[in-house]
């Protein structure tokens, strides 16, 4: 019960859901985060009543409701954004919720809480601390994506922070008539900002 409580809570609005799910939910901190083992994530997320992997699980869990409403977790030993060689598979390099709900909407308030849901206090504040390093899209990109007809290049809004211990990457889908319906917020090692920083601007 409690475990489809916690689920219920990163996707229904945040009014419909009981105080007392918030209580249980700030009482556990995170304890497994980018530059960790494989090992430990992958224990933390067994141990985590939202993310508890299922059957044939691992390092990615998906839960779902309905067709309507989807929600994902991966922890990589990549770095985020294109494909590339790592010689060092034991150690997580980011980890990513995103989420689908055709039925309330995506905003970026319901990530930063979904952050705060799945990690606790600590890392919920060094996000509201972190310095905004790039924003998207840039007023450019806008104006050449519409010349283009190419919708998706200006549907994508997100921005990249840095914090003192993590750096972040958030982003949803924002058509300009209607409202989004999918996002997602990665929590990424600091070292691996300026690559994707790079491959977003060109994108």
């Amino acid at each position: 019960m409690l475990k489809q409580s916690l689920f219920n809570r990163l996707i229904l609005p945040f009014s419909l859901v009981p105080w007392l799910c918030v209580g249980m939910i700030f009482d556990s901190q995170a304890n497994a985060l980018p530059g960790q083992s494989t090992e430990e994530v992958g224990t933390w997320m067994k141990a985590h009543a939202t993310l508890r992997p299922g059957n044939g699980e691992q390092l990615y869990v998906q839960k779902s409701d309905t067709a309507a409403q989807r929600f994902t977790f991966q922890a990589s030993v990549l770095p985020p954004g294109r494909v590339e060689f790592t010689k060092d598979r034991s150690k997580i390099r980011y980890e990513r919720l995103a989420m689908y709900d055709a039925i309330n909407g995506m905003s970026f308030q319901r990530l930063e809480e979904s952050l705060r849901i799945i990690y606790g206090l600590e890392i919920y504040q060094d996000f509201n601390r972190a310095r905004v390093q790039y924003e998207y899209p840039t007023q450019t990109v806008v104006n050449s994506a519409r010349h283009a007809k190419t919708a998706i290049r200006e549907a994508l809004k997100g921005e990249l922070r840095v914090g003192d211990r993590y750096a972040y990457w958030m982003e949803i889908a924002q058509p300009r008539q209607g409202k989004a319906f999918t996002g997602q917020m990665t929590v990424l090692l600091k070292s691996d900002i300026d690559k994707l920083e790079t491959e977003l601007r060109s994108r």
